[in-house]
């Protein structure tokens, strides 16, 4: 099947047929013949001739089909390269991705053992301070069950009961005692008390990093343990000044009694029992108990000594029998009679005081005599036990009566004038033994105790 271009020339000649043999061969005109052949368009067109026949083609539809078949061999080409190294790149392709799927695995793991490292760490880190905290939050409440028994504390005086001190007043911490009285009273002074301070700081921002957190709570913690330390340290030292406080007191107590000559155990003897009873628990302390528990013990034991000579000593009459300043017109002692001018023993204190002022009683103890009673006109004597007793005389009204029991403070009567004596005043005296001895002496005494 020849292919070839056509020209102008060849179309000019009548075609050979194998049936004109025999025939008378004809010249057709040039005309003619040229009218009944056209001419190509183009001089560019292609000639497919196969089994005598002739397919022309133009340039345009030539190069499609040239185009199609390059087309196609190359697809056929591909396809077959594809499918002869298809096993190859789908291998390498497989192998590719399962790296990267083992590369990131491994990747995960690392990232999952950094999180569990972490994470462990962070655990670590809380337990540690929940562990600190746990330990802060009970030395906290020991130090508050501490405050507790420092602000329950009675403060063990020899005064008698006065007015409340408003709250808020500092100057005013523990009443001193007085010589008209020896009742107990329980104050607790307001710098005995000790307080827990804030624990923790408000944090300005919030920190940056894990780091940063843990600092923050170190020094949260570290905060929190100072500020204990510091309450532990006042409240020891508050501690150390009750015990010093009471240890002052009772070598007074015991030095007053001794100074007096009066034998402590008889007068523990003339205590008058109270109700109260129970079964007898000795006290001891615990095997872990610390320096506060301890010192604490001690002090309670003190107090309870406190306590028992603080009974003792209310049958000791070292108290004025009077309110205000004391002022004598009449010591003890021998002296010129008021109404004699002769020398005579005056057996007791003349204290200075206006008619109707109340007479107070300066021991616990029980009214013996209540009536006139010759020169000392109305007059109240009363019995204090194991030999101590003491004399109201001049009275002008007696508000007791034989046989009643008085306590520390209690009026026995109102100042006069009666019986020998030249004005309102009260006369007092103590006797031992029925022994009159000078009042001064126990009045210096409470004095001394009131020291403290």
């Amino acid at each position: 099947m020849p292919m070839s271009k056509s020209s102008a020339q060849y179309s000019q000649y009548a075609q050979h047929h194998p049936h004109d043999h025999g025939r008378a061969f004809q010249r057709r005109p040039a005309i003619a013949a040229a009218a009944a052949i056209p001419l190509p368009a183009t001089d560019d067109a292609y000639t497919i001739v196969h089994a005598g026949k002739q397919v022309r083609f133009g340039p345009v539809v030539f190069w499609i089909v040239v185009g199609t078949v390059v087309l196609l061999g190359l697809w056929s080409a591909a396809t077959a390269t594809y499918f002869a190294f298809r096993d190859d790149v789908l291998t390498r392709l497989i192998a590719r991705q399962a790296e990267m799927q083992y590369a990131y695995e491994d990747r995960i793991a690392e990232l999952r053992a950094k999180v569990d490292r972490t994470t462990s760490r962070q655990l670590l880190d809380q337990e540690q301070f929940d562990q600190k905290l746990d330990q802060i939050m009970k030395r906290q409440t020991a130090l508050e069950s501490r405050a507790t028994a420092l602000g329950a504390m009675p403060d063990v005086t020899g005064s008698i009961p006065r007015a409340t001190p408003q709250r808020g007043d500092s100057s005013q911490v523990t009443p001193k005692p007085s010589p008209i009285s020896d009742t107990v009273i329980f104050v607790a002074p307001p710098d005995r008390e000790a307080r827990l301070e804030s624990r923790a700081r408000t944090v300005a921002a919030p920190p940056t990093n894990q780091f940063a957190k843990n600092q923050g709570f170190d020094s949260v913690l570290v905060r929190l343990t100072t500020s204990l330390d510091q309450v532990e340290r006042r409240q020891m030292a508050a501690l150390s000044a009750v015990e010093e406080g009471m240890d002052s007191r009772m070598r007074r107590m015991r030095g007053v009694v001794s100074d007096l000559g009066l034998n402590l155990a008889n007068l523990e003897s003339a205590v008058p029992r109270t109700a109260m009873g129970g079964p007898f628990v000795p006290v001891k302390l615990t095997a872990n108990a610390g320096p506060f528990e301890k010192q604490l013990s001690r002090i309670n034991t003190t107090r309870a000594e406190m306590d028992r000579l603080n009974r003792t000593l209310a049958l000791v009459p070292y108290r004025k029998p009077v309110i205000g300043e004391v002022e004598f017109t009449s010591g003890f002692g021998v002296r010129s009679d008021p109404f004699l001018g002769r020398p005579a023993m005056h057996t007791g204190l003349d204290f200075r005081a206006a008619s109707g002022d109340p007479v107070r009683v300066t021991a616990n103890g029980k009214v013996v005599s209540a009536g006139w009673s010759g020169g000392y006109g109305r007059m109240v004597e009363v019995d204090h036990g194991n030999g101590l007793s003491t004399r109201y005389g001049h009275l002008s009204e007696i508000n007791v009566k034989v046989g009643e029991i008085v306590k520390i403070g209690q009026v026995v009567g109102l100042v006069g004038s009666t019986g020998r004596s030249t004005g309102p005043h009260l006369h007092y005296e103590t006797r031992i033994e029925g022994e009159a001895v000078d009042p001064q002496k126990f009045l210096r005494a409470g004095v001394r105790l009131s020291a403290g």
